[in-house]
């Protein structure tokens, strides 16, 4: 008879955690769940997280293989239904940031419709351009003594963003639309930029992060509030370019959900 296949000994960091709810910084590289885009892949942060509690969790949203940071399950069917409603219903607030080649206007919403043609995981009925809006706020910038295109110095910026809706790399493509593609982005972004980043400073990852959630509680109608790290990355480039702060406006707020935190 054949042995048991052991559960997975790694963990992921919890972020938040009580009766119904779990919170984990998901690493970049890491999928949600099975995916027939990557049949090859056999980690999924559902089996690691339910290995780790020792039970069923739900997710109850995604993020893609290569953004990082705060992912949220619930721990029962019932919130799984009500979480998934508030992340449908534009009521959850979420917090990204990246790192974009370019310098983007100090403040602004990206109000652009996107189509699913590039969502495979959508039916083709659902590929008519459906609205979409993203609020943004640069952060910091740098320019860099490197040619890469046609200048003789390269330009990059941090950016905070905060997408109203939910379409499926709306992220990445809405900065694609504005000239300003996420570094290190395969599909959407430059290669030879991602190229320096990958040789000068071995980063070779998607540089988005989720670094903050806030939603309703379904059982006690609180707000709960979540931040997350947005990864070692992003902590090493901050370090070693010169950056600069920018005195930006504040970015323009989209989400509905109340922004004073609980616990």
């Amino acid at each position: 008879m054949s042995a048991a296949i052991p559960a997975s000994t790694e963990e992921l960091p919890i972020l938040y955690r009580d009766d119904a709810i779990v919170v984990v910084n998901k690493p970049s590289g890491l999928l949600v769940h099975r995916s027939p885009i990557d049949r090859h892949e056999t980690r999924f942060a559902v089996q690691l997280l339910r290995d780790q509690l020792g039970r069923h969790v739900f997710p109850v949203h995604r993020l893609d293989k290569g953004t990082s940071g705060a992912l949220a399950f619930a721990l029962d069917k019932a919130t799984a239904t009500a979480l998934a409603g508030q992340f449908a219903g534009k009521q959850v607030r979420k917090t990204y940031v990246a790192i974009v080649r370019g310098w983007p206007q100090p403040a602004g919403v990206i109000d652009h419709p996107l189509d699913a043609v590039q969502d495979a995981c959508a039916p083709t009925a659902d590929s008519a351009p459906k609205p979409c809006r993203t609020a943004f706020r640069t952060l910091a910038t740098v320019e860099l003594p490197v040619r890469v295109d046609r200048y003789p110095t390269s330009r990059y910026a941090l950016v905070e963003l905060e997408p109203e809706t939910g379409r499926r790399h709306q992220l990445r493509r809405h900065l694609a639309h504005l000239s300003h593609p996420i570094v290190g982005d395969s599909t959407y972004g430059k290669g030879r930029h991602n190229r320096l980043f990958a040789e000068l400073y071995g980063v070779r990852r998607l540089l988005l992060a989720c670094v903050g959630l806030g939603f309703t509680h379904p059982a006690t109608g609180t707000i709960v509030r979540v931040q997350a790290d947005a990864g070692p990355e992003f902590d090493a480039l901050r370090q070693c370019m010169p950056w600069t702060a920018t005195l930006e406006p504040t970015r323009p707020s989209l989400s509905r959900v109340p922004s004073s935190p609980s616990t």
